[in-house]
């Protein structure tokens, strides 16, 4: 989480650049708070989907706070020529509006977000983590097919690897280490890096 600021001032940064980011937040530290109250068998799996997303709506602020990003509700690509070239979303209220193709169940987390509303946009998608990609037999993997994840933990969600081993199969997601934002930057501009999951 501390490192997650320093990232979004360098991404929006890139916006001099030509680059333009729509973040989708993960639900930090207040998904895990829903986590574990879903885990004492105090929520429905439906409540906890929405409080999840909520977790999101959160985190989201979060990140916009101070560094210059806007939020919106809307999903859609950022217009640098009226606003900054990194858009903040708030999830819940777009979620609440239409969220096709997520089941509500722990296995779609904020990384199915993200994979459907990449999907929606038709805009690449980039997972920022703290690893270096996924790791396959003790190695990060430059490139795998998703359904070689179905049924195995890594540090992107199985509902991703489900859609993208079913509707989304045309899709690809980029996982990169998001925890030193130069190296991070450096790596989007180059192209190289991380682990490329193909459908």
């Amino acid at each position: 989480m501390p490192q997650a600021k320093p990232l979004i001032r360098s991404l929006l940064a890139m916006g001099d650049e030509g680059y333009s980011f729509l973040v989708v937040p993960g639900g930090g530290p207040m998904a895990d708070l829903v986590r574990e109250i879903y885990s004492r068998g105090d929520l429905s799996d439906e409540a906890a989907h929405w409080m999840a997303v909520l977790a999101m709506e959160q985190y989201a602020h979060f990140l916009a706070d101070g560094t210059g990003a806007s939020l919106t509700s809307d999903i859609r690509r950022p217009c640098p020529e009226v606003e900054p070239a990194l858009l903040v979303l708030l999830p819940y209220q777009a979620l609440r509006r239409d969220d096709r193709g997520l089941e509500h169940n722990w296995d779609y987390t904020s990384d199915s977000v993200a994979t459907l509303i990449a999907a929606q946009l038709k805009a690449p998608l980039i997972k920022a983590t703290d690893v270096d990609g996924v790791i396959i037999d003790c190695v990060v993997a430059s490139k795998l097919s998703a359904s070689r994840l179905l049924g195995r933990e890594s540090c992107i969600d199985q509902g991703t690897i489900s859609l993208l081993s079913g509707p989304l199969r045309k899709m690809k997601v980029w996982v990169l280490n998001g925890t030193d934002e130069r190296r991070f930057t450096d790596a989007l501009k180059k192209g190289e890096g991380g682990t490329v999951i193909i459908g």
